[in-house]
């Protein structure tokens, strides 16, 4: 059964439910990219401190996301199947477990393990987060609900390099796994005692085993065909994840009930194109942390304050600008301000591909504003496109597109972080000895990130008009 507050009920004890189920989902938007942020500054002093190659340590924020990228397709069609609220208590309950563990670890195998298990459970998040909004709120206010959801993930991000860093140098790395802990118990506290009933899809249907595991197979494939490049072993292993991810797309075209439906990608010029540029632009700028958290605590000898005061210029630009754009792409063409916002990116992008020991940090900081420009520029209007290109029997489906391209792309980006890595730094530690191969590996990412972005901008510019009379 499907329980949820009606949404013509206006008496003050359904607006008290509807209120303590939007501050548990309003917390956990914020403490999730807390944890993923602060984790991303700690990196350099996990290398130290553990002894980690640059590849291995690359793979501490990909393993991450190869795990969330697996599950939230699994998981989302779980939660309408066993309800949404008990996914995210489970997911939340599991972060706390994984955080922990993740504090704990003493080698490379349990950090790992650890944040594979993190992945998985913010998976479990992602899945049902607006979901639950989508289910409790009425629709004239659902939008102004889902604003406030983003704008709490963005103040997450922003907070976690400036709250990291200053844990990381008052108690070490391992604190920084455990900044989000207090605020999961809430989380799981309000759920369980103060949030009332379950919301469930509206339809039950078969699970996609063949699919979930086609996916699965084909996403860690790929990972770690690209980890043991430029080998034969690489090779063989990325030939493998072509042909598996092959599979799974004539699988998932020909299912009734696919773990993703991927037709829309066929038959809709401008969802696809703008599908594609999202893929192609969060490839080309989320290592941007990571990058970043490795250069201004190596080259440039910050703290790992100093450097989280740095890194969180570019989300704060982020969370200031990505509702004035949002706003104004009803009203000026999603293409034209997606399409400026790309070429904004591409400038700052070229700017970091330069970085080196002596650039001076005020360099860094136009570099950083013109990246969260452009992509705050860019994110919102190209969101407008893909939902405002489909109809309402297909928002569900676009929707899951939106967040699927998303992770996909941020996994793209660490991917190809860690072939650089592998490329300019082999199997060797981090250390001022190879502080040259560090940079060079700085440099080549930042440079592939440009090489993403050109093709973006000419496929932003032909996807075609949203608001034909504009």
């Amino acid at each position: 059964m499907s329980l949820s507050p009606p949404s013509t009920d206006t008496s003050p004890e359904a607006a008290a439910r509807q209120r303590v189920l939007l501050l548990m989902i309003l917390l956990n938007a914020f403490a999730t990219p807390l944890m993923l942020s602060s984790a991303n500054v700690a990196l350099p002093s996990i290398a130290r401190d553990l002894s980690l190659d640059a590849v291995i340590l690359a793979w501490v924020p990909m393993v991450y996301l190869m795990a969330s990228t697996i599950f939230v397709l699994i998981f989302g069609r779980v939660a309408d199947t066993v309800g949404r609220k008990r996914i995210f208590l489970i997911g939340t309950a599991a972060v706390i477990v994984s955080s922990v563990y993740a504090a704990l670890s003493v080698n490379s195998t349990m950090l790992l393990s650890a944040r594979f298990a993190q992945g998985v459970s913010a998976a479990m998040l992602y899945a049902t987060q607006m979901a639950l909004v989508t289910s409790a709120f009425p629709a004239k206010v659902r939008g102004k609900m889902i604003g406030l959801v983003v704008g709490c993930i963005y103040v997450g991000l922003s907070a976690g390099p400036l709250l990291g860093g200053y844990v990381i140098d008052v108690l070490g790395w391992r604190a920084a796994f455990l900044l989000q802990v207090p605020l999961a118990l809430v989380v799981l506290l309000l759920g369980i005692f103060r949030v009332e009933g379950e919301w469930h899809g509206h339809t039950r249907v078969p699970f996609d085993v063949p699919g979930a595991i086609g996916w699965a197979i084909s996403i860690t494939l790929f990972c770690l065909g690209v980890s043991a490049l430029p080998g034969t072993n690489g090779l063989l292993i990325l030939g493998a994840s072509v042909v598996s991810m092959t599979l799974f797309l004539r699988h998932v075209r020909r299912s009734d009930h696919p773990i993703w439906d991927v037709n829309l990608f066929f038959n809709n010029r401008v969802f696809t194109v703008s599908s594609l540029v999202s893929l192609l632009m969060y490839s080309a700028t989320y290592a941007i942390v990571v990058l970043m958290s490795l250069y201004l605590q190596t080259l440039q000898g910050l703290s790992a304050t100093s450097a989280g005061m740095v890194m969180m210029i570019q989300p704060v630009i982020m969370a200031l600008l990505a509702p004035v754009t949002g706003r104004l792409s009803d009203w000026v063409e999603p293409r034209i301000l997606a399409t400026a916002g790309i070429t904004i990116t591409t400038l700052g992008l070229m700017l970091l591909s330069r970085l080196d020991a002596d650039t001076s940090l005020l360099y860094v900081i136009g570099s950083l504003v013109l990246t969260g420009s452009g992509f705050s520029l860019f994110s919102p209007p190209n969101v407008n496109a893909i939902m405002s290109s489909v109809s309402e029997a297909h928002a569900g489906s676009a929707s899951g597109a939106v967040a699927t391209t998303r992770l996909i792309g941020q996994l793209n980006s660490m991917v190809l972080v860690t072939l650089a890595l592998a490329l300019m730094m082999g199997n060797t530690p981090i250390s001022p000895e190879t502080y040259p191969e560090l940079a060079r590996a700085v440099e080549l990412s930042f440079s592939i990130g440009v090489a993403l972005c050109i093709p973006a901008i000419f496929l932003s510019l032909l996807r075609g008009r949203v608001h034909p009379r504009r």
